[in-house]
């Protein structure tokens, strides 16, 4: 699993390369904060091309299966992402302040 650098700034956009696999996936990934949902969400794009592969992905913690965010778009090849509470938060999910730090974003080999 490959950790995805992310902060608590409420918009940030990065291309990353991501070992799913067996191969090396070039990914643009878009977070947001959606104040008024209190979550964060993921858009993924092929940065070849600019085209929107998927939008919106809540970035919420769950228990299997239910914590692979891509389990249910397993068609499309992107491997599998989690959110891992490694600072022990008695929250749920990330709040607008401990994404990157409380809570990471973990994506490597399709699950399943």
């Amino acid at each position: 699993m490959k950790i995805i650098p992310l902060t608590s700034a409420p918009y940030q956009s990065l291309t990353t390369t991501i070992p799913v696999d067996g191969k090396n996936l070039k990914l643009k990934l878009g977070i947001s904060y959606n104040s008024a949902a209190n979550y964060w969400t993921m858009s993924i794009t092929d940065p070849s091309t600019s085209n929107l592969i998927l939008d919106n992905i809540p970035l919420l913690t769950g228990g299997y299966p239910a914590a692979d965010l891509l389990g249910q778009f397993k068609y499309l090849g992107l491997g599998s992402a989690t959110i891992v509470n490694v600072g022990n938060s008695v929250m749920d999910s990330p709040d607008s302040t401990n994404l990157g730090t409380d809570f990471l974003l973990a994506w490597g080999d399709t699950i399943g």
